[in-house]
């Protein structure tokens, strides 16, 4: 029996799909190196990952990093960082998680883009090499935590906020009353313990005393050109710079290969740029959280 021309070309098209997505499977692992570990496809490689927007959760940058420390043919990694900063916890995991990899044998550079403050520079203190723009913001080494008290409007609506607990600072913050004496200071205890971890950590990735670090570790921001100044970039230049000198810490021969980014497509992003709101410009005020602890540019 003969075959319909419907089933011919069902059969041909099929065949076309099957064989696009073996090269793009195998493209894919080629570039990122495949989360398991596998062999890159075309041989030595830098791998650029991205920091974008405030540090809410790093799951997929801690994977992604994983997959380039346990990939043999990533032999440097360079982290871009857009970052105004975030939360605390998930900026010390990618911080922990940089570290890793240079304890893998593989260097780490850091690339500051327009802004690298707070955590984003938290993040790239824990590279081999720092590089900034000239007009890059970044520092901002600081911690802020920002609660809002609506007592007056309770009352002028007549609202009664009831509040039982167990605990004496359990409601801590609270945005029904003022904050006693006694909590301002549990809480300001609370923010120079994580400031001095952010200290510790700038002294120990820049190799600086920390006293050094404390003469500018008061929140301010600064010029890429200032924190070069300051020791606290190694140099100026672009991405394509931070590139080359991972490459050639690594030993390879410039230019390198680059296993570029893969972009994860968001709703939530692609909505954002519509309308025209940018989370991640400098002087962005913190998230509407009364308990959530912040590396902001304040």
């Amino acid at each position: 029996m003969r075959n319909s021309p419907l089933k011919v070309i069902a059969a041909t098209l099929g065949i076309f799909i099957g064989v696009v997505v073996v090269f793009l499977m195998l493209g894919r692992a080629s570039l990122r190196g495949g989360e398991g570990g596998g062999p890159a496809l075309f041989g030595a490689r830098v791998a650029i990952v991205e920091l974008e927007g405030m540090i809410l959760e790093v799951d997929d940058l801690v994977r992604e990093l994983k997959g380039h420390r346990d990939n043999p043919g990533v032999k440097a990694v360079v982290l871009r960082v857009n970052s105004p900063g975030g939360v605390v916890g998930p900026t010390q995991e990618l911080h922990q998680a940089l570290m890793r990899v240079r304890e893998a044998g593989k260097p780490v550079v850091a690339s500051l883009g327009s802004v690298a403050a707070s955590g984003g520079y938290y993040a790239a203190v824990a590279a081999d090499r720092i590089y900034a723009n000239p007009g890059t913001l970044t520092g901002s080494i600081g911690v802020i935590m920002q609660m809002a008290n609506v007592e007056n409007l309770f009352k002028k609506v007549g609202v009664d906020y009831i509040v039982v607990k167990a605990g004496q600072y359990k409601d801590i913050g609270s945005f029904s009353r003022p904050m006693t004496s006694d909590e301002r200071r549990v809480v300001q205890s609370l923010l120079d313990n994580v400031h001095g971890q952010f200290i510790d950590a700038v002294a120990q990735g820049r190799k600086m005393d920390r006293a050094e670090v404390q003469t500018f570790a008061d929140g301010r921001v600064f010029s890429g050109v200032q924190a070069k100044d300051l020791r606290m970039v190694d140099a100026l230049g672009s991405l394509e710079d931070a590139v080359n000198e991972a490459a050639k810490l690594a030993g390879l021969a410039l230019p390198p290969a680059v296993v570029r980014p893969t972009k994860r497509f968001s709703l939530f992003d692609l909505i954002r740029s519509q309308i025209g709101l940018q989370l991640g410009l400098p002087m962005t005020p913190s998230l509407p959280s009364f308990r959530t602890l912040l590396y902001l540019m304040d």
